[in-house]
């Protein structure tokens, strides 16, 4: 019963359904994903470790940068269903269409580069999340 309180809980935001979309396809790395959701840090990792501790994503750590994608095939069948109708639904949605539009210009950009030009208020947090 716990798991599904964590994973209902999990899907009961906003900007974490458009985490769950932008990691789609796609592996992102911290900075990467406070650039797209226009949000602090320290709420970013926030989302992450909701998200986690739901395992509807997994992470892994390569130096300095921790990177997120969705669960891999090692999640629960249940967990795979609740990403396929999110996905589903969240597909049909404007806020996709702007968050895919969004994503193309970020993975343009070296993450050294857009990690550095997070605002200095939050440039601290942002080298905390990224280990």
């Amino acid at each position: 019963m716990r798991h599904l309180v964590r994973t209902t809980k999990a899907l009961a935001d906003e900007s974490r359904i458009r985490i769950l979309g932008a990691l789609r396809e796609n592996e992102l790395c911290v900075c990467q994903l406070i650039e797209l959701l226009g949000l602090a840090p320290s709420t970013v990792s926030k989302h992450l470790s909701i998200l986690r501790n739901a395992r509807l994503i997994d992470s892994r750590k390569q130096g300095r940068w921790m990177y997120y994608r969705v669960a891999g095939a090692d999640a629960p069948e249940q967990i795979a269903q609740v990403l396929r109708w999110v996905f589903e639904t969240f597909e049909k949605t404007e806020q996709r269409e702007k968050d895919d539009r969004r994503l193309k210009e970020i993975l343009s950009m070296d993450p050294e580069i857009l990690c550095s030009r997070q605002p200095s208020s939050n440039s601290g947090d942002a080298k905390t999340t990224q280990g």
